[in-house]
């Protein structure tokens, strides 16, 4: 049993409130092919009721199988449904209650329908809690003896969920009676709208495109109330956290919970197994590349860079698991999935100016004096009564409109005392007002997933109400020289040695762009070790770039050691520096073989690189923004490799380029400020020729 999205659904019979979230609220959270999104907020049944049905044809029209779990029992106790209703079938009393259940904005008669079926019983009836101020006949305000009903008190499954309540309660805290008489009706016209689509489980066959369920997400309460300890709504978190670990079981552990006999009560999935649950709860298992992530078309030599890039960006997916960090800490970090705007910014009509508010249909054109009313509106300190048309108010940037306001005049542009304001009519409808929403609206989607976030970013999240971003973990980044040559920076060197370039300058780069940047060290030219740096690394990162060794000489080790696990490509790369690049997997970690040459090796990061740990990250394919200048050069280029010249705008922003294209000049990475690109084909270029331009800071760095 598998299901590419699942969407968990913490209900509520309270009344609509407004746009700001609160704790008593509906409450969603999808995920979508292993994906989590943020929980989302819905103001009232009703606009959940319209998301529910968007998301079922959305998820039906994509060709997903989808899961609905709401938090209120699906089922009565066994023996109320056929005393209701004649039929013992719980699907006959969903549509019975439909039929009778009014609900709106400005309430619901399910007090009135629960006193209503009290009557049909011997005694009290089953229900009682009644919450309103108006006495309603035969429906109690408080528990009292109502074994005259013959029914039980709690269904069977909630032995196995210690915990819930009674759904004969309808009000009171963690009372679910309520829920249940606002939420079936919506399932009943859920199944009646998509027929044939829908099953419900455990009364039907799971068979359908969507599958109801009762979920109960206090089963995980340990694991949401440490998630609380960092601060956020419970609800929101619940749903988030369950629907996480729903998407984290495994086909047959899912088959196992819904393998359940309860045709009539229904029963709270996951019941029975709260240690599983619980487990896939916790669990961070990134995903697996497959071994086959780098193979190269058969037949395929030498490999141009465009194919390079297209079969890295098919190959590799994110292997990173999802975490919730405070706005504060977001800095740098990727969004792991869309966020949504917690209320509009602003949330209500403001002023944007110091001045005086007024109504503007009020006056007329030409010379204004207008009464000033008592008080002001400043910012954080509304004023709550009624201006008087023909009246004015003082008020500050920031402050909410007043009612009976919806024009501003700029302070420096009146005249004013205590008493009166001045000021020519001309202002227009609205002017120096910022309206509701007008920047982000409630309910929109503010940022996206993938996206690397800014001081900006973090400026607009907490302005619509988010205190924790979901993101993806940082991407760990080994960075591992190999051979004999190669020796520390400083240590005494033979003119045969070589002083490690390579390790501080792609450990500079990971870190450079956001990743968390693991020093591996440098092994010698010994199989044997290179084995064992490899073993442990594989532990404690998520991929590894390592230089030298990415030929098929003899002491090429890392390809031999990559070959040997059965997963090397060597790719001979038609570029210029560059050319052996050597992939593979070690232990599921995915590595990348760069060239021994600085310059090469700097050269391959950023073209082949970069946009590969993106995707790794989270972060998708990032590509750099290049632009067309005149070249300040001339030059004859052969056809059949790409080149990359180390280059820089002169002050006319022209681009000149290195004096020497020798791959062993480390000195023109630091003379440079980005790369002229020169495509694979045969090229004269003289000066003034447009050529393409890529600064260092399109690679992000």
């Amino acid at each position: 049993m598998n299901f590419d999205t699942l969407a968990i659904i913490d209900w509520s019979a309270g009344k609509d409130t407004g746009p700001t979230p609160r704790a008593d609220a509906i409450w969603t959270a999808v995920v979508r092919q292993g994906r989590p999104g943020p929980p989302v907020y819905h103001r009232n049944r009703d606009a959940c009721e319209s998301w529910l049905e968007e998301l079922i044809e959305t998820e039906m029209s994509a060709g997903r199988k989808l899961f609905l779990g709401f938090d209120f029992p699906f089922g009565y106790p066994a023996g109320f449904a056929k005393a209701v209703t004649g039929d013992s079938d719980p699907l006959k009393l969903w549509d019975w209650l439909e039929e009778r259940i009014e609900d709106g904005p400005d309430g619901n008669n399910r007090f009135d329908v629960a006193a209503d079926i009290n009557a049909i019983f011997r005694g009290l009836g089953p229900f009682w809690g009644n919450a309103l101020k108006r006495d309603i006949d035969g429906l109690p305000r408080k528990g009292r003896d109502r074994s005259a009903t013959g029914l039980a008190e709690k269904r069977a499954v909630e032995a196995e969920a210690p915990g819930t309540f009674t759904v004969w309660q309808l009000a009171g805290q963690g009372a679910v009676g309520s829920q249940v008489l606002t939420g079936l009706p919506v399932l009943a016209r859920l199944r009646r709208r998509f027929a044939g689509q829908v099953s419900v489980w455990p009364f039907e066959k799971v068979d359908s495109p969507v599958v109801l369920a009762e979920v109960w997400p206090s089963l995980l309460s340990e694991i949401v109330a440490e998630k609380l300890g960092k601060g956020g709504i419970r609800d929101a978190v619940q749903v988030a956290v369950l629907a996480q670990a729903l998407a984290r079981l495994s086909p047959e552990s899912l088959a196992r919970m819904l393998d359940v006999d309860a045709p009539t009560e229904g029963w709270i999935l996951g019941a029975g197994h709260r240690q599983e649950l619980a487990q896939a709860a916790r669990a961070l298992v990134p995903p697996k590349l497959g071994n086959d992530c780098f193979a190269l078309p058969p037949g395929v030599d030498w490999t141009p860079v465009d194919m390079a890039l297209e079969r890295l960006r098919e190959g590799l997916s994110q292997v990173v698991e999802v975490e919730r960090v405070g706005v504060a800490d977001g800095a740098g970090r990727i969004l792991a999935s869309d966020h949504i705007a917690q209320r509009s910014n602003p949330p209500a009509p403001n002023s944007a100016v110091d001045g005086f508010g007024f109504c503007r249909d009020a006056i007329g054109e030409g010379r204004q004096v207008l009464e000033l009313v008592q008080g002001r509106a400043a910012a954080g300190v509304p004023y709550t009564q009624e201006v008087p048309k023909g009246q004015a108010i003082r008020i500050l940037t920031g402050a909410l409109l007043p009612p009976g306001v919806d024009t501003v005049v700029l302070e420096e542009d009146t005249d004013h005392n205590e008493h009166s304001v001045a000021f020519e009519g001309s202002v227009r409808m609205g002017a120096n007002t910022r309206k509701a929403g007008e920047d982000v609206v409630s309910g929109k989607i503010a940022l996206t997933r993938g996206h690397v976030l800014r001081p900006q970013d973090l400026a607009l999240a907490s302005a619509l109400g988010l205190a924790e971003l979901e993101v993806c973990r940082k991407l760990r980044v080994g960075v591992l020289s190999t051979g004999d040559e190669v020796i520390a920076p400083g240590a005494p060197a033979t003119n045969a040695q070589t002083y490690d370039a390579n390790r501080p300058m792609l450990l500079s780069l990971a870190a450079r762009w956001g990743y968390d940047a693991v020093d591996l060290g440098h092994v010698p030219d010994n199989r044997t070790t290179l084995q064992t740096r490899l073993d442990k690394a594989s532990q404690k990162v998520d991929v590894i770039l390592s230089s030298g060794g990415a030929s098929a000489g003899d002491e090429d080790h890392m390809s031999a050691l990559l070959a040997e696990a059965g997963s090397v490509q060597t790719w001979r790369i038609a570029i210029k520096p560059g050319r052996p690049l050597a992939l593979g997997l070690w232990k599921g970690v995915p590595v990348f073989g760069l060239p021994g040459n600085p310059v090469a090796a700097f050269v391959c990061s950023l073209i082949f690189a970069r946009p590969a740990l993106g995707v790794l990250a989270g972060a998708g394919w990032q590509m750099p923004q290049g632009f067309t200048v005149p070249a300040a050069f001339s030059k004859r280029k052969k056809p059949g490799r790409r080149e990359f010249l180390r280059a820089r705008l002169n002050e006319a922003g022209h681009a000149e380029v290195f004096q020497s294209e020798g791959s062993g000049r480390i000195s023109g990475l630091t003379w440079a400020e980005g790369l002229v690109e020169i495509g694979d084909g045969a090229r004269t270029i003289a000066e003034d020729d447009a050529v393409t331009y890529y600064p260092f800071g399109s690679f992000g760095i």
